[in-house]
């Protein structure tokens, strides 16, 4: 089952405020479809209302794997020319968020996302997906000789030449017996990894601290820097810059206390898109090496 969730209304809220970042217009905020509820079964239904920009959303119900774990995945279906945003949407995206209410036997979930695209927003280039997005997850279980039942509210951006919220509630219908092809291509989409460290600086400011990795292509199109063990800190757009000494990416990190803080270089995770909208690639390196 699938319907749109009462929760779009603090997402207007929160679109409202943030409407000139993401151009979101005021003949939005009153279409209809934002409180219609409705309902399908686990395969989309093109005949189901939905959000603008989105065909369908469903989760493939996935299989369990000896650890008594279920993989399972979400698919959204966008309209032609509209994009969702990735796990880290820069300055003015939107970030996907999930809950998982409703769901039975499950301790926690592990993300496996496919390899960014480089997506427009505006007039900036952010990281994201179009087309088609299949977005593999491990639900793990409490008690791994009991079945996982899932369900998930989730509240995306979608983006065409303006940007919305949207939120669905989701079901999984029961696991099959065999792996799904759909669900093990997407876990091979996972951007690659590249390995060493590379080196980064770090400076205080005010309120927070300033972080400058170094990039191993002038290439790149695109890049993320993420905090794996704080996901309290707000992390900025990286921007990308050479002053001659070769590429690096640069972001702009504040925390709860708005002072500056302790970063463990170890838990750093940088993301790289090369390409242009449309014909890009990603890749991934864990770590650098601090610099005096």
């Amino acid at each position: 089952m699938t319907r749109i969730s009462s929760r779009f209304t603090a997402l207007l809220l929160t679109a409202t405020c943030l409407a000139p970042h993401l151009a979101l217009s005021q003949e939005l905020l009153s279409t209809p479809w934002q409180s219609t509820p409705w309902q399908a079964d686990d395969t989309p239904d093109a005949a189901a209302i939905m959000p603008p920009g989105l065909q369908s959303a469903r989760l493939l119900p996935g299989w369990t794997d000896a650890q008594g774990d279920r993989v399972m995945a979400l698919e959204l279906v966008l309209e032609p020319g509209w994009k969702t945003y990735w796990r880290t949407p820069g300055d003015t995206g939107l970030p996907p968020h999930f809950e998982w209410e409703g769901s039975q036997n499950l301790s926690d979930v592990t993300f496996h996302w496919p390899a960014p695209q480089a997506i427009r927003s505006g007039d900036t280039l952010e990281m994201g997906y179009h087309d088609r997005l299949v977005l593999p997850f491990t639900a793990h279980a409490t008690d791994a000789t009991k079945p996982i039942a899932v369900e998930t509210q989730v509240d995306i951006g979608l983006c065409e030449s303006i940007c919305v919220p949207a939120a669905l509630d989701l079901t999984a219908g029961q696991a099959a017996p065999d792996p799904d092809p759909v669900i093990l291509a997407a876990l091979k989409a996972e951007p690659a990894r590249i390995a060493g460290h590379f080196s980064c600086r770090l400076t205080e400011m005010d309120d927070g601290m300033r972080l400058s990795v170094a990039l191993p292509s002038p290439d790149i199109t695109l890049a993320a820097i993420e905090l794996t063990d704080q996901p309290d800190i707000w992390v900025s757009s990286a921007d990308l810059v050479d002053k001659g000494q070769g590429p690096s990416a640069v972001v702009e990190m504040v925390g709860p206390t708005g002072k500056p803080f302790d970063i463990d270089p170890k838990a750093l995770r940088v993301t790289m898109v090369t390409g242009s909208e449309g014909n890009s690639s990603a890749v991934e390196m864990s770590g650098c090496d601090l610099q005096d």
